[in-house]
């Protein structure tokens, strides 16, 4: 998608663990159609259908 985070580097492996470090991974890894949604109904929608396709 064309909004992708970035990881930080931590010296600490506590915060590895934090929710906001390990939703990076897998924000960046949708399809740039769920990314750049118009809506909040689009955006679910369009990852409805990118998690379906998944399984």
């Amino acid at each position: 998608n064309g909004f992708k985070l970035e990881e930080g580097r931590f010296r600490l492996d506590i915060r590895k663990q934090f929710f906001t470090m390990r939703v990076v991974r897998h924000w960046n890894k949708l399809p740039r159609e769920a990314g750049d949604a118009p809506s909040l109904q689009m955006f679910k929608a369009r990852l409805d259908g990118a998690l379906n396709n998944l399984v």
